[in-house]
């Protein structure tokens, strides 16, 4: 009998491992992080209860990781981003579109962001202290704004002032487009947020 690999034994793990965290993002940020059990979750997936601790022990630890991983996707999309050789005002324009578009296609991800994350500090109080869950995303934006400041473009200001000026923009319209407040597609905004920002971030 041909032997499986151990890598290969890893990588399927892996896959399993994200399938869990896509499947619980969806049932959190639809149903709610505290009516959302593990065993629900479970048989979401066709799995016992008993295989499902194998991949997190704890609902506290399901929470930490998927803050992390959507720092991580977040974060990747921005360095791809921060890595180009547009001006910062074109660089605004793509993270808005970025940020926008996750939103529309992976409504879930930002959803658990802002609902959850941000909504209900005390799951996080123990795993996700000050910036650690969201320091891939964070430090991404940093180096943005370190990066528009050194071209001669932006304010040398607070960096959490200018963050929360940035991530108000872009997470309270995709709140307002959540609640179906908008009267418009999330789409037709980018343009006017992006130049808010960027006006509200540059020198004068």
């Amino acid at each position: 009998m041909k032997r499986v690999s151990e890598q290969t034994i890893n990588a399927k793990k892996e896959d399993r491992k994200t399938s869990i965290m896509q499947t619980a993002l969806k049932l959190f940020s639809t149903e709610g992080f505290y009516t959302t059990t593990m065993p629900v979750i479970a048989k979401k997936l066709g799995m016992s209860v008993g295989n499902f601790y194998n991949y997190f022990s704890s609902k506290d630890q399901l929470a930490k990781e998927l803050m992390l991983y959507i720092s991580s996707i977040l974060g990747e999309k921005l360095r791809e981003i921060n890595l180009s050789d547009k001006s910062v005002r074109e660089k605004i324009d793509m993270i808005v579109q970025m940020y926008f578009r996750i939103a529309r296609e992976r409504p879930e991800l930002i959803e658990y962001f802002l609902r959850i994350f941000l909504s209900n500090r005390e799951i996080f109080t123990k795993e996700c202290t000050g910036m650690v869950c969201v320091s891939d995303f964070v430090t991404e934006l940093m180096l943005f704004f370190d990066d528009g400041v050194q071209s001669g473009v932006l304010k040398d200001q607070d960096f959490f002032s200018a963050l929360g000026l940035f991530m108000g923009y872009l997470g309270g319209m995709v709140f307002l487009n959540g609640e179906e407040v908008l009267p418009q597609p999330l789409s037709n905004y980018e343009t006017v947020i992006a130049e808010n920002i960027y006006n509200a971030l540059r020198i004068q």
